[in-house]
C-alpha cells in the first residue's frame, strides 16, 4: 500500500488513499441508511462522540467485513506502525467505526478518541466549503478542516497540522491526538467523513512499560 508518512510535530501521522470501490460502497450504503429511519436510530452513535453534526451513526460489522473495510483498517494500521516501531502487531481488534453528516454551521469540538489507534477520511467533500462572514481579504479559511493539534507553538515546531478534506483521504493517528472540525458556511452541502477506534498489541503501544525493562 503506498503511504505517505507526515511528522509535523511529535506524534506521527500516515495518510493512504482508500480503495475507489470501498469509498463508492460505503456511500451507497450509507444513503440507504439515510433514507431508512428505523436503521438510522438503531446504528444512531451521535450520544457518544462530542460533534455537534446532524447525523452520526455505527456502522454494521457483517457490512465493513464484506467490503473489505476491516481488512483495510487493519493492514494499513500494520504497516503504519511497523513504520514508526519497526515491529509487527500481532493484533489489530476493531473497537467502532462510524460515519460523521455534517453540513454549514455545525463542527466537531476539540477531543480525542479511545483505543491505541485512530483515524478519520472523507467520503464526501462539498465543492465549496464557504468564505468568511467577513470580507478578510488573502486571510487563510478554515471552515471545514481537520484540524490535529498537539503541544504548543514554538520556535520550529507548529502546534496545529491543519487537513483539506479530499474524497478518497485518510489518516491514521494515535488516538490520544487531539483535533478538531471548524464549521463551514455557505453551502448546502455535505460534508461526509469516516472514522475508527483500534487496540494493537499492548506490548507495543505501552512504550512506558518497555522504557522501564531497560532502567
Amino acid at each position: 500500500m503506498e503511504a505517505q508518512l507526515i511528522k509535523p510535530f511529535g506524534p506521527s501521522i500516515m495518510k493512504v488513499k482508500m480503495p475507489e470501490d470501498i469509498v463508492n460502497r460505503l456511500n451507497d450504503y450509507i444513503d440507504k441508511i439515510i433514507s431508512d429511519k428505523k436503521k438510522s436510530n438503531e446504528l444512531n452513535y451521535g450520544n457518544n462522540l462530542a460533534g455537534d453534526v446532524t447525523q452520526e451513526f455505527k456502522l454494521e460489522q457483517n457490512f465493513i467485513k464484506e467490503i473489505g473495510w476491516l481488512d483495510f483498517l487493519a493492514k494499513s494500521t500494520f504497516q503504519y506502525v511497523k513504520s514508526q516501531t519497526k515491529k509487527n502487531l500481532k493484533q489489530f481488534n476493531l473497537l467502532d467505526t462510524w460515519v460523521v453528516r455534517q453540513f454549514k454551521n455545525e463542527y466537531n469540538p476539540v477531543h480525542w478518541h479511545g483505543g491505541h489507534i485512530s483515524g478519520a477520511g472523507f467520503l464526501k467533500v462539498p465543492k465549496n466549503l464557504g468564505d468568511y462572514t467577513q470580507n478578510k481579504g488573502d486571510k487563510h479559511y478554515s471552515g471545514g478542516t481537520l484540524n490535529l493539534i498537539h503541544g504548543s507553538m514554538q520556535f520550529l515546531s507548529n502546534s496545529v497540522f491543519e487537513i483539506k478534506p479530499e474524497v478518497g483521504d485518510f489518516y491514521f493517528f494515535p488516538n490520544y491526538l487531539m483535533h478538531t472540525v471548524y464549521p463551514f458556511k455557505g453551502t448546502d452541502e455535505e460534508r461526509r467523513s469516516i472514522s475508527f477506534n483500534g487496540i494493537i498489541d499492548n506490548s507495543i503501544y505501552d512504550v512506558y512499560a518497555d522504557y522501564a525493562k531497560k532502567k
